[in-house]
């Protein structure tokens, strides 16, 4: 089970810290990533993390902006945000990914999300 925290409404400019419990066995085992899904639109990659958290991925719209980060012994992932963008509002996820290629996919479960509202 995954519950997604840490939403909000902020202007632009500002930042946020999402956090992802994720319940269970082998969490460290699994790269984990979250994804967002904007108010009428597919759901999109936003960042990924290896298992060990040694090595980050990031979609083009937020890398230099975001830093996705974990912390295994606690079954947690992070999403720092920073200098936030009306376009970044959307419901955030998190979920186990994997990669085919050059693109992420998710492969686990889904929690209920958390609500970014980024205002101009």
């Amino acid at each position: 089970q995954l519950v997604e925290s840490g939403g909000g409404l902020v202007q632009a400019g500002d930042s946020l810290r999402l956090s992802c419990a994720a319940s269970g066995p082998n969490f460290s085992d699994y790269q984990m990533g979250w994804f967002r899904r904007p108010l009428g639109k597919k759901r999109e990659f936003v960042a990924a993390i290896s298992p060990s958290g040694d090595n980050t991925y990031y979609a083009d719209s937020t890398e230099g902006r975001f830093t996705v980060s974990r912390e295994n012994d606690k079954n947690i992932l992070y999403l720092q945000m920073n200098n936030l963008r009306p376009e970044d509002t959307a419901i955030y996820y998190c979920t186990a990914v994997d990669l085919y290629r050059t693109t992420w996919y998710p492969i686990g479960s889904w929690g209920q999300g958390t609500q970014v509202t980024v205002s101009s």
